[in-house]
């Protein structure tokens, strides 16, 4: 089993593989930015099970060790098109969701597939689809998040605040 301070080490390295910030992080996974500190920090003396498995959860992490073996094999561009078109006869590809992730721009016919995507989608799939963008089109993750807060806005999503 982990300690807490190996855990810490791991969010801390996957936050910024991410490109995530800690408030970010902190607002996609429901902690507290101070909670999330003290976890990478080492300075936490607990943190529950359920909190531990809030945060590593959003960023793909397994317990005992963790690990992105199972992260790898999922397809989050396709998860997360598949998501967003739930509702919608027309289906958004997952190579036109990378496009949009990645560009900031959303085809007309899409803008209602990516409001339900921000606003329905669960965390962990959107994090897994924009990691995906960002490694197709070999920029940051950090920038596709600048995008992903962009549209947000744009598209006034009840959830921007989270994506901010």
């Amino acid at each position: 089993m982990s300690s807490l301070l190996d855990i810490g080490r791991a969010v801390r390295t996957r936050r910024t593989e991410l490109g995530l910030s800690q408030n970010q992080l902190a607002h996609l996974s429901g902690l507290s930015r101070q909670t999330l500190v003290g976890l990478e920090n080492g300075s936490l003396s607990d943190l529950g099970v359920n909190r531990v498995a809030q945060v590593t959860s959003v960023l793909g992490l397994e317990a005992a060790p963790f690990s992105m073996q199972g992260r790898s094999k999922k397809r989050g561009l396709w998860m997360a098109a598949k998501t967003a078109s739930v509702s919608y006869r027309r289906e958004l590809a997952p190579e036109t969701l990378g496009e949009t992730l990645v560009s900031g721009e959303v085809p007309p016919s899409f803008v209602p597939h990516l409001v339900h995507l921000l606003d329905e989608a669960p965390v962990p799939i959107v994090v897994m689809a924009v990691e995906e963008a960002a490694a197709h089109a070999h920029v940051s993750p950090k920038a596709v998040w600048r995008n992903v807060a962009k549209l947000a806005k744009s598209l006034s999503v009840h959830r921007q605040a989270l994506w901010a």
